[in-house]
């Protein structure tokens, strides 16, 4: 693979993806140009909005993708090609579109856009408790408003328990639906070697949990129930949560692939931000992911979800110690021949 492809894919394959899938391929078929495609065997279609979830993927791929373009100076055209992702056909690579390198001049807010991207990380460390500036939220805020979503946020200490605690019962609920129970072993990783070794996944040592523990719980899940192992599980989950200060969510259109797509670009901008302002976040995609917490959520919080729009994030966000790095397979694997 030829320059400037290697520079900018070595660095875009960092891009976020659930249960750290990694499953954006990109065939490089011009000097400048690329077809983006989606990996089918390595979604989560198992889980409820885990094939909408794809296309917001792709989209924090693309937003990804432009960030460290223009940090190497260059801009992203694209040629998108929109359409439902089948994930039992016999076509494995669904095509997302094209992309083309333009060349731009890079300036100060490319830069530091690429240098955050860069530093990223989520952080699923206990949080030290401070909130986040409201000039730093309103600037997220702004941000999703340009794109047609609504930023909301609450630091009420009953809200944000209450919404801990259905992100922990809802991640025992799922474990009981065969499907999703299967597709998250598949993507667990009990010790660092097994997680350097294979490079995607959610890690033991990420999620802060004794790989020991998290093996024996999640090969054993009807023991979750039972009094004195359940509470045990639940209290070790519950420790990486603590000094959690503020939730926030994201309300906008998700009706379709578009919506979608646009969605990941809205969600890695709203990041960049943050991280530009030294605020990590950590998705509670499970609640979003689950209809039963989704209805709890929304409940709670009084959301409007008519006409199309639907709270498609909610992270926690606020100040933690460094977190771990995930690890990302290298460069070579993401391209196509």
């Amino acid at each position: 693979m030829e320059q400037p492809w290697r520079d900018v894919l070595e660095e875009a394959r960092r891009y976020p993806s659930p249960h750290n899938s990694q499953p954006i391929k990109v065939r490089v078929t011009g000097e400048r140009t690329a077809d983006v495609f989606y990996d089918l065997d390595l979604g989560l279609p198992a889980e409820s909005f885990g094939i909408p979830f794809a296309h917001v993927c792709a989209g924090a791929f693309l937003h990804s993708l432009a960030v460290v373009a223009a940090g190497h100076g260059w801009s992203v055209e694209e040629d998108l090609r929109l359409t439902p992702m089948d994930f039992d056909g016999e076509d494995r690579q669904h095509l997302v579109g094209s992309v083309r390198l333009v060349p731009r001049e890079s300036d100060g807010e490319a830069r530091a856009d690429h240098e955050a991207y860069l530093r990223r990380r989520t952080s699923r460390r206990p949080y030290d408790g401070r909130v986040v500036p409201a000039d730093v939220l309103d600037g997220v805020a702004s941000l999703a408003r340009e794109a047609g979503h609504e930023l909301g946020v609450t630091a009420d200490p009953e809200d944000v328990r209450d919404l801990v605690r259905i992100n922990q019962a809802t991640l025992f609920d799922d474990l009981r639906n065969d499907a999703v129970h299967t597709e998250i072993l598949h993507w667990l990783r009990f010790s660092k070697d097994e997680a350097a070794e294979k490079a995607d996944g959610l890690s033991a040592e990420t999620m802060l949990m004794p790989g020991g523990v998290l093996r024996f719980a999640m090969s054993h899940r009807g023991l979750w129930e039972a009094p004195v192992i359940g509470r045990l599980i639940k209290f070790v989950y519950l420790r990486t949560m603590r000094g959690v200060p503020q939730l926030a969510w994201l309300t906008g259109p998700f009706a379709d692939e578009r919506d979608h797509l646009e969605a990941g670009r809205t969600f890695m901008r709203a990041w960049l931000h943050l991280e530009r302002n030294g605020v990590v976040l950590h998705p509670l995609g499970t609640v979003i992911t689950n209809p039963r917490s989704h209805a709890a959520l929304v409940e709670r919080l009084g959301i409007d979800e008519t006409d199309g729009r639907m709270t498609w994030m909610l992270v926690r966000l606020g100040y933690s110690e460094r977190p771990p790095l995930a690890h990302r397979r290298d460069v070579d694997s993401l391209v196509l021949p």
